[in-house]
């Protein structure tokens, strides 16, 4: 991870600093920025095919014109994450606002203009065209895209960026994974006209996963609401899981007991009793669950939970 602030130079030269020092060495663009005081902070990092890097500002323009295209060595796709306050992009005749918590989709290979008028921050990630077309060959249709917030798969894509951003302790297979399912789930809230029946094996599976997710906390979730939810058959669920090397069932109970293991040491769920919190997470019987939890992480709730408090 490398990090870098204009706090760390003197006011005259920090946008100097912003332009060459990170700009270039990151993104290879440049930049420009209104009169007055330029405050900025960076962090990114490059694993395997991987670049990202979150950052917040004072209000700038950011420009990637033919001079910056040539000079690049590798073809990508941007996924922008608006963090806080809002953006514009514009690329290709085409412009569009974000807002807090909405993803964009550029194509990277061709020019395009940022506009961060009020500052904020934001998270950024460059992924291979590559690795995104061949999941998604349709995403070359536009060159701009903009996903808003409540998009299907885009609470889900999010939480991936903040997580590969956040945990720079994550090995490069563990990213290399975590960036496979950031495309699949791009490729997945950009295939609007197309039937999930006709997508590739991975793509259906990430559907799958991303409704069950979803739903964890529904008793009643079973392997037909899945199908009919994708729009595949009760074979395919099966199938997709199998290829995964586990059941439908098996997965569920093991997410489930994930997110219980999680709340029981959540220090804003104190309040609630073990049974709440099973119930909330799709279990409607408590001696299963708690034979369950001991057999998986072999302690019972309560355990674990007052281990928190040593």
């Amino acid at each position: 991870m490398f990090e870098w602030s204009t706090d760390t130079v003197q006011p005259k030269e920090r946008f100097s600093y912003w332009r060459e020092a990170i700009c270039q060495s990151v993104f290879n663009i440049s930049i420009e920025a209104p009169p007055g005081p330029f405050q900025a902070r960076l962090a990114a990092r490059n694993s395997g095919p991987l670049r990202i890097a979150t950052g917040e500002s004072s209000a700038y323009l950011l420009v990637r014109n033919r001079r910056e295209l040539d000079a690049e060595e590798t073809e990508g796709y941007c996924i922008y994450l608006q963090k806080r306050g809002d953006g514009i992009i514009e690329q290709c005749g085409e412009a569009y606002t974000y807002h807090q918590n909405d993803l964009g989709l550029s194509d990277l290979r061709l020019p395009f203009r940022a506009i961060h008028a009020d500052g904020g921050s934001r998270i950024v990630a460059v992924v291979p065209c590559e690795l995104l077309e061949r999941r998604a060959p349709w995403v070359n249709k536009a060159a701009l895209r903009r996903l808003p917030a409540n998009s299907t798969y885009v609470d889900l894509a999010r939480r991936h960026m903040r997580h590969l951003m956040d945990d720079d302790t994550m090995s490069e297979a563990a990213t290399a994974l975590l960036t496979e399912n950031l495309c699949n789930l791009i490729a997945l809230a950009t295939a609007t006209d197309i039937a999930p029946s006709r997508m590739q094996a991975e793509l259906q599976i990430e559907a799958m996963l991303a409704f069950c997710r979803q739903n964890l906390h529904n008793a009643e979730l079973t392997p037909q609401m899945v199908a009919d939810h994708v729009g595949v058959s009760l074979r395919t669920v099966h199938s997709r899981f199998h290829q995964m090397g586990q059941s439908f069932g098996r997965w569920m109970l093991d997410q489930r007991l994930n997110a219980c293991r999680a709340a029981l040491r959540d220090e804003k769920q104190r309040n609630l009793n073990i049974s709440e919190i099973a119930y909330r997470w799709g279990f409607n019987d408590l001696s299963h669950f708690n034979k369950s939890f001991r057999t998986h992480f072999d302690q019972t709730p309560r355990e674990w939970r007052n281990g928190a408090a040593e």
